[in-house]
Protein backbone atom coordinates (compact mmCIF):
# COMPACT_ATOMS: atom_id res chain seq x y z
CA UNK A 1 0.00 0.00 0.00
CA UNK A 2 1.53 3.19 -1.16
CA UNK A 3 2.34 6.01 1.42
CA UNK A 4 -0.41 8.10 0.41
CA UNK A 5 -3.18 5.98 0.36
CA UNK A 6 -2.37 5.23 3.71
CA UNK A 7 -2.37 8.78 4.80
CA UNK A 8 -5.68 9.23 3.08
CA UNK A 9 -6.97 6.23 4.45
CA UNK A 10 -6.10 7.38 7.92
CA UNK A 11 -7.50 10.92 7.67
CA UNK A 12 -10.83 9.51 6.55
CA UNK A 13 -10.48 7.24 9.40
CA UNK A 14 -10.34 10.58 11.69
CA UNK A 15 -13.15 12.08 9.95
CA UNK A 16 -15.73 8.81 10.12
CA UNK A 17 -14.87 8.79 14.26
CA UNK A 18 -15.81 12.46 14.33
CA UNK A 19 -18.81 11.88 12.11
CA UNK A 20 -19.78 9.14 13.92
CA UNK A 21 -18.87 10.93 17.31
CA UNK A 22 -21.94 13.58 16.29
CA UNK A 23 -24.58 11.51 14.47
CA UNK A 24 -24.46 9.30 17.61
CA UNK A 25 -23.64 8.99 21.58
CA UNK A 26 -20.54 6.56 20.61
CA UNK A 27 -19.08 4.77 23.70
CA UNK A 28 -16.65 2.66 22.69
CA UNK A 29 -14.82 -0.16 25.17
CA UNK A 30 -11.75 -2.23 24.31
CA UNK A 31 -9.75 -0.49 21.70
CA UNK A 32 -6.44 -1.36 22.82
CA UNK A 33 -7.30 -4.55 22.27
CA UNK A 34 -6.73 -3.89 18.47
CA UNK A 35 -2.76 -4.54 17.70
CA UNK A 36 -1.00 -1.09 16.64
CA UNK A 37 0.48 -3.45 14.22
CA UNK A 38 0.43 -6.30 12.04
CA UNK A 39 -2.04 -7.76 10.64
CA UNK A 40 -5.60 -8.84 12.22
CA UNK A 41 -9.18 -9.71 11.63
CA UNK A 42 -11.98 -7.96 13.41
CA UNK A 43 -15.28 -10.16 13.47
CA UNK A 44 -18.92 -8.32 14.82
CA UNK A 45 -22.52 -8.70 14.65
CA UNK A 46 -24.17 -6.75 11.59
CA UNK A 47 -26.74 -4.58 12.93
CA UNK A 48 -27.34 -1.69 10.52
CA UNK A 49 -25.72 -0.31 7.58
CA UNK A 50 -23.71 1.90 9.61
CA UNK A 51 -22.22 -0.53 11.16
CA UNK A 52 -18.75 -0.16 9.17
CA UNK A 53 -18.27 3.35 9.92
CA UNK A 54 -19.14 2.87 13.65
CA UNK A 55 -16.38 0.22 13.28
CA UNK A 56 -14.08 2.00 11.17
CA UNK A 57 -14.39 5.67 13.37
CA UNK A 58 -13.87 3.14 16.53
CA UNK A 59 -10.54 1.63 15.47
CA UNK A 60 -7.22 3.20 15.95
CA UNK A 61 -6.55 1.75 12.71
CA UNK A 62 -7.61 1.94 9.47
CA UNK A 63 -10.28 -1.43 8.90
CA UNK A 64 -10.90 -2.49 5.26
CA UNK A 65 -13.98 -4.13 5.68
CA UNK A 66 -15.96 -6.93 3.02
CA UNK A 67 -19.08 -5.74 1.86
CA UNK A 68 -21.62 -6.61 -1.21
CA UNK A 69 -20.45 -6.10 -4.66
CA UNK A 70 -24.09 -4.19 -5.38
CA UNK A 71 -23.64 -2.01 -2.68
CA UNK A 72 -19.84 -1.75 -3.64
CA UNK A 73 -21.11 -0.71 -7.22
CA UNK A 74 -23.22 2.10 -6.16
CA UNK A 75 -22.43 4.82 -8.18
CA UNK A 76 -22.24 7.69 -5.58
CA UNK A 77 -20.28 6.09 -3.36
CA UNK A 78 -17.96 3.79 -5.44
CA UNK A 79 -15.13 5.66 -5.09
CA UNK A 80 -15.13 6.31 -1.37
CA UNK A 81 -15.12 2.66 -0.90
CA UNK A 82 -12.23 1.90 -3.02
CA UNK A 83 -10.70 4.54 -1.74
CA UNK A 84 -10.93 3.11 1.80
CA UNK A 85 -10.25 -0.67 0.65
CA UNK A 86 -13.26 -1.93 0.73
CA UNK A 87 -13.19 -5.94 -0.21
CA UNK A 88 -16.46 -6.15 -2.45
CA UNK A 89 -18.03 -9.80 -2.67
CA UNK A 90 -20.56 -11.33 -4.91
CA UNK A 91 -22.95 -14.27 -4.67
CA UNK A 92 -21.25 -17.36 -6.76
CA UNK A 93 -24.62 -17.53 -8.37
CA UNK A 94 -24.29 -14.24 -9.99
CA UNK A 95 -20.25 -14.57 -10.78
CA UNK A 96 -18.82 -17.75 -10.52
CA UNK A 97 -15.57 -17.50 -8.82
CA UNK A 98 -16.29 -14.26 -6.96
CA UNK A 99 -16.28 -15.45 -3.52
CA UNK A 100 -12.67 -16.78 -4.37
CA UNK A 101 -11.64 -13.71 -5.52
CA UNK A 102 -12.79 -12.08 -2.46
CA UNK A 103 -10.69 -14.61 -0.40
CA UNK A 104 -7.92 -13.59 -2.19
CA UNK A 105 -8.19 -10.02 -1.51
CA UNK A 106 -8.40 -10.42 1.84
CA UNK A 107 -5.17 -13.03 1.71
CA UNK A 108 -3.37 -10.20 0.23
CA UNK A 109 -4.79 -7.43 3.00
CA UNK A 110 -3.44 -9.26 5.74
CA UNK A 111 -0.33 -10.79 4.74
CA UNK A 112 0.62 -6.82 3.91
CA UNK A 113 -0.18 -6.35 7.68
CA UNK A 114 -3.25 -4.85 7.58
CA UNK A 115 -6.45 -5.45 9.57
CA UNK A 116 -9.84 -6.40 7.85
CA UNK A 117 -12.92 -6.22 9.06
CA UNK A 118 -15.93 -8.97 8.61
CA UNK A 119 -19.63 -9.57 9.76
CA UNK A 120 -19.53 -13.50 9.90
CA UNK A 121 -23.57 -13.45 9.97
CA UNK A 122 -23.41 -12.05 6.16
CA UNK A 123 -26.56 -10.20 6.04
CA UNK A 124 -27.76 -7.78 8.24
CA UNK A 125 -30.01 -8.96 11.25
CA UNK A 126 -33.67 -9.00 10.40
CA UNK A 127 -34.88 -9.12 14.51
CA UNK A 128 -32.23 -7.31 16.26
CA UNK A 129 -30.75 -10.68 17.74
CA UNK A 130 -27.30 -12.25 16.37
CA UNK A 131 -27.64 -15.08 13.55
CA UNK A 132 -25.62 -18.08 13.22
CA UNK A 133 -21.91 -16.88 11.80
CA UNK A 134 -21.30 -18.80 8.20
CA UNK A 135 -18.58 -20.83 7.17
CA UNK A 136 -16.25 -18.33 5.61
CA UNK A 137 -14.79 -17.44 8.75
CA UNK A 138 -12.99 -20.97 9.13
CA UNK A 139 -12.05 -20.27 5.09
CA UNK A 140 -9.96 -16.92 5.50
CA UNK A 141 -8.30 -18.53 9.07
CA UNK A 142 -7.27 -21.44 7.31
CA UNK A 143 -5.64 -19.58 4.86
CA UNK A 144 -4.17 -17.07 7.04
CA UNK A 145 -3.92 -17.40 10.73
CA UNK A 146 -3.98 -14.13 11.98
CA UNK A 147 -5.51 -12.94 15.09
CA UNK A 148 -8.80 -12.62 15.80
CA UNK A 149 -10.72 -9.63 17.91
CA UNK A 150 -14.54 -9.93 18.65
CA UNK A 151 -16.72 -6.87 18.77
CA UNK A 152 -20.27 -6.79 19.91
CA UNK A 153 -22.38 -3.49 18.98
CA UNK A 154 -25.79 -2.44 20.43
CA UNK A 155 -28.41 0.63 19.44
CA UNK A 156 -28.05 0.90 16.02
CA UNK A 157 -31.68 -1.45 15.82
CA UNK A 158 -33.99 1.40 15.38
CA UNK A 159 -32.43 3.05 13.51
CA UNK A 160 -33.28 3.60 9.91
CA UNK A 161 -30.35 1.89 8.22
CA UNK A 162 -31.84 -0.99 10.27
CA UNK A 163 -34.41 -4.10 9.24
CA UNK A 164 -36.68 -2.80 12.73
CA UNK A 165 -39.61 -1.61 11.34
CA UNK A 166 -39.26 -2.75 7.47
CA UNK A 167 -36.45 -2.46 4.94
CA UNK A 168 -33.38 -0.50 6.01
CA UNK A 169 -32.97 2.74 3.99
CA UNK A 170 -36.66 2.79 3.13
CA UNK A 171 -37.94 4.48 6.10
CA UNK A 172 -37.71 8.19 6.99
CA UNK A 173 -34.74 8.67 10.10
CA UNK A 174 -36.55 9.30 13.23
CA UNK A 175 -33.95 9.40 15.91
CA UNK A 176 -31.01 11.34 16.33
CA UNK A 177 -27.95 11.16 18.47
CA UNK A 178 -29.09 7.91 19.98
CA UNK A 179 -26.74 6.09 22.55
CA UNK A 180 -24.83 3.39 20.52
CA UNK A 181 -21.98 0.69 22.28
CA UNK A 182 -18.92 -0.87 21.04
CA UNK A 183 -16.94 -3.39 22.68
CA UNK A 184 -14.16 -4.99 21.46
CA UNK A 185 -13.05 -8.04 22.97
CA UNK A 186 -9.12 -9.72 23.53
CA UNK A 187 -7.71 -11.15 20.24
CA UNK A 188 -8.46 -14.68 19.97
CA UNK A 189 -5.63 -17.19 18.11
CA UNK A 190 -7.01 -20.26 15.66
CA UNK A 191 -4.73 -22.38 18.83
CA UNK A 192 -8.10 -21.17 21.29
CA UNK A 193 -10.01 -23.83 19.26
CA UNK A 194 -9.75 -26.12 16.23
CA UNK A 195 -11.18 -25.67 13.47
CA UNK A 196 -14.62 -27.48 13.70
CA UNK A 197 -15.46 -25.27 16.78
CA UNK A 198 -13.79 -22.10 16.37
CA UNK A 199 -16.75 -20.59 14.69
CA UNK A 200 -19.36 -21.24 17.56
CA UNK A 201 -16.26 -20.24 19.75
CA UNK A 202 -16.13 -16.74 17.83
CA UNK A 203 -19.67 -16.58 17.64
CA UNK A 204 -20.39 -16.86 21.64
CA UNK A 205 -17.44 -14.46 22.35
CA UNK A 206 -19.34 -11.72 19.90
CA UNK A 207 -22.77 -13.05 21.66
CA UNK A 208 -21.36 -12.06 25.44
CA UNK A 209 -19.60 -8.38 23.58
CA UNK A 210 -22.52 -7.80 22.48
CA UNK A 211 -24.57 -8.52 25.89
CA UNK A 212 -22.14 -6.19 27.83
CA UNK A 213 -22.67 -3.51 24.98
CA UNK A 214 -26.58 -3.86 26.19
CA UNK A 215 -25.74 -3.48 29.81
CA UNK A 216 -23.31 -0.35 28.84
CA UNK A 217 -26.86 0.97 27.10
CA UNK A 218 -29.46 0.26 29.81
CA UNK A 219 -26.44 1.60 32.09
CA UNK A 220 -26.48 4.76 30.62
CA UNK A 221 -30.24 5.22 30.63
Amino acid sequence: MTGWVNAARQVLRWLIFVSMRLCYRLQVHGRQHIPRHGAALVVCNHVSFMDALVLGGASPRPLRFVMDQPIFDSPWLKWWFQLVGAIPIESERRSPGAIRRALDDVSEALRQGQIVMVFPEGRLTPDGEIHAFRRGLETILARDDVPVIPAGLAGLWGSWTSHHGGKALKKCPKRFRAPVSLQFGPALNRLDADDMALRRFLEARVRALKAAADQDLANRR
